[in-house]
């Protein structure tokens, strides 16, 4: 059965007022349309359609006013006009008037309540009308132009007209949709997550190369934070330090006075056309007082102090560290008379090679330009400190840059005494402390390792308790620092001790019975490190070169260990504690050979061992012919020693097993020996 309104409808759209009269009086009076399931109707048919896709169908429905005026109908109409791209500002527009409007006519015109046959009737405007005539009252649409239920001639055109303005009226009371009345609904829709990926990446991909690009452009032009902001690169305008400070390095401190002096009063130095260094380049082994020199420098001056290392002017843009150099130098210049001390300068002046990167060479390049370049540059004293001389750039090193080398060597017995004398003057000393002697006993340490033996001799002696920092403590830093911390967990036994008792007693018992060896200062069983046991000796002053007889007492001294094991416990149980001592006799064997020209096969030519192709196979088996002749002969020397005083080697044993540690006082009155005469 089709819907009432529908039939309706097309009795009017015929013109038949006998049908439609007689359907009225059928129906009762009856409501004749069903406007919502009509609504619902066209919506579900807009709908089918846009899921079909036929969004002209949908559009060409919606504006012929073949469906209801609703929501839903609205919505669909709207989606097919996205679809086609033709919902523009205009359309939008007026779909939002018309649809204001019809709701606000909507909401308030009511049906008359004296009508007894009612009908709803529903337009494109959705408005509601009433007339009268012939056949009747019903209701019509808002107004002719909007309904999609005509009228008629006999449904009484004047009422109907007269409706179609109170409804406008009352749309323009009501106000337009978006107002606050009648508000706007719009819904967005989320995007997919591969959309939201893609678009995070875009974003974060675009702010990358947009800071990239600004902080490249802003470093280059300088603008960035400047090389010498940084607090630890100021000038340092008063320098406690003072050449006192400086111990162990005099002829250093020597050649440096005339730059104070020039600093002091410059003057004095060109009057006479002449012109000091502009560079001085402090070269030595790492812990010897370098920095301590150039901060002595400033300090005996009174000019302000730059301090910087070579590796603090590279960077990974090109042309950073050569601008780097520039803002130092400037900097200097706004502070001359002063001094530049850069530490490590190897690290920006190695040869330059035509495989390096270049921004190395951009940034040495612009280092000799500062020093000595086509502007002069006056009251500025660079130093710089290097453990690497041999591959520093020649131009760097030629004169007019750093054409003064100042070499700072480890300190002699009398530097480390007075090192040693420094760091211990804010510490309690014990009366037993004798520096002399833990000076004799450090050679070749650095003022470095002299302060780390210091500081490791207070903790000794705080952790055990002590009030005073005396011998044993020192001593102590000394083994731990040379050989390790004591194995006290170790688990030796008997028979070892006896063995590393009697090997040490070895060493200690040729030492003090030949001619040419240094005195012995220790001996101990203790284990340390690697090692089991240790004979220290002591030179009486710092030797700048050996004699003869000195190395080979040294060759007799190493074998002193083996030759007392297969003394007292035989051939066969000789053990691998003498690796170490072989090892140090054939070196020195081979060096003599080799390098001093003291073997009587060869003569006196230098020999390098180490390259093969320097020497024929010949030579070199005469070179390892003479090294065992050497050693064996050391060997021989031992053994008869140790024959002849086989009962003090025994005494010697049997004291270190019972005390572990000896020094050289204690062994020479345990035995009764005076040392033969020194070489």
């Amino acid at each position: 059965m089709a819907p009432r309104g529908h039939v309706l409808q097309v009795l009017a759209a015929r013109g038949s007022r006998k049908e439609l009269a007689e359907a009225l009086r059928q129906w009762g009076g009856r409501r004749l349309y069903n406007a919502p399931r009509a609504a619902e109707e066209g919506a579900e048919q807009l709908r089918s359609l846009n899921k079909l896709g036929q969004y002209e169908a949908v559009v060409s429905a919606f504006e012929q006013n073949r469906v209801a005026n609703t929501p839903e109908t609205l919505a669909e109409y709207v989606r097919a006009l996205t679809r086609l791209d033709r919902l523009d500002a205009s359309r939008f527009h007026a779909l939002t008037q018309q649809r204001g409007g019809s709701m606000a006519a909507a909401s308030t015109s009511r049906p008359p309540a004296d009508y007894a046959p009612q009908a709803f009737a529903s337009g494109a405007g959705g408005g509601w009308g009433s007339g009268s005539g012939a056949g009747g009252g019903y209701y019509g649409g808002a107004g002719g132009a909007s309904g999609g239920f005509a009228a008629g001639p006999a449904m009484g055109a004047a009422s109907a007209a007269a409706l179609g303005g109170a409804g406008a009226a009352g749309a323009a009371a009501e106000g337009t949709l978006g107002s606050p009345r009648n508000p706007l609904v719009m819904t967005f829709a989320e995007p997919s997550f591969s959309s939201q990926v893609w678009r995070t990446v875009r974003t974060l991909g675009g702010a990358f190369i947009l800071v990239t690009c600004l902080g490249t452009l802003l470093d280059d032009k300088g603008l960035t934070k400047s090389f010498l902001n940084n607090p630890d690169l100021k000038p340092q305008m008063n320098s406690s330090t003072r050449f006192a400070d400086v111990k162990g390095v005099d002829e250093a401190k020597h050649e440096l006075e005339e730059i104070v002096e020039y600093l002091r009063d410059p003057h004095k130095f060109t009057q006479l056309g002449g012109k000091l260094p502009k560079g001085v380049l402090l070269v030595g082994p790492p812990g010897t007082g370098k920095t301590m020199l150039a901060r002595a420098i400033a300090g005996e001056a009174g000019v302000p102090f730059f301090y910087c290392s070579g590796s603090e002017f590279e960077e990974v843009f090109v042309g950073v560290g050569a601008r780097r150099v520039r803002d130092l130098f400037a900097a200097a210049k706004k502070h001359a008379p002063c001094i530049i001390f850069i530490d490590e300068i190897d690290a920006i002046g190695g040869n330059r090679n035509p495989k390096d990167q270049q921004y190395m060479r951009m940034t040495l390049n612009q280092m000799l330009v500062e020093l000595d370049g086509f502007k002069a540059t006056e009251g500025i004293i660079v130093v710089a400190a290097t453990n690497f001389a041999e591959v520093l750039d020649k131009a760097l090193v030629r004169p007019g840059r750093f054409d003064r080398h100042i070499v700072v060597p480890n300190p002699d017995v009398e530097g480390r005494k007075q090192i040693l004398e420094t760091h211990m003057g804010k510490i309690p000393k014990s009366p037993d402390l004798d520096l002399a002697v833990i000076a004799r006993a450090t050679p070749g340490f650095s003022g470095a390792d002299l302060a780390n033996v210091v500081n490791v001799a207070a903790l000794h002696a705080a952790k055990n308790g002590l009030k005073e920092v005396g011998m044993k403590s020192m001593e102590y830093a000394r083994d731990r620092i040379i050989m390790g911390a004591e194995r006290k967990s170790a688990a030796i036994s008997e028979r070892s001790r006896k063995l590393t008792a009697y090997h040490e007693g070895g060493h200690a018992l040729v030492a003090l019975l030949t001619d040419g060896a240094d005195p012995v200062h220790k001996a101990t069983i203790v284990p340390r490190g690697m090692a089991l046991g240790m004979v220290s000796q002591l030179p009486e002053e710092d030797a700048t070169s050996m004699s003869r007889k000195q190395m080979m007492a040294r060759l007799d001294v190493c074998m002193g260990g083996r030759v007392a094991e297969e003394l007292i416990f035989g051939h066969d149980d000789v053990t691998t504690g003498a690796s170490s001592d072989l090892r140090m006799a054939t070196e020195l064997a081979r060096a003599m050979v080799t390098k001093y020209g003291m073997s009587e096969k060869l003569g006196q030519v230098a020999l390098d061992y180490d390259d093969a192709h320097s020497m024929s196979s010949e030579t070199r088996a005469a070179v390892e012919e003479e090294v065992r002749k050497l050693v064996q002969g050391a060997y021989e020397r031992a053994k008869l020693v140790l024959k002849s005083h086989e009962k003090e080697l025994h005494k010697l044993a049997s004291e270190l097993m019972e005390k572990e540690t000896l020094s050289g006082e204690q062994i020479r009155g345990t035995l009764g020996l005076q040392r033969v005469s020194k070489a």
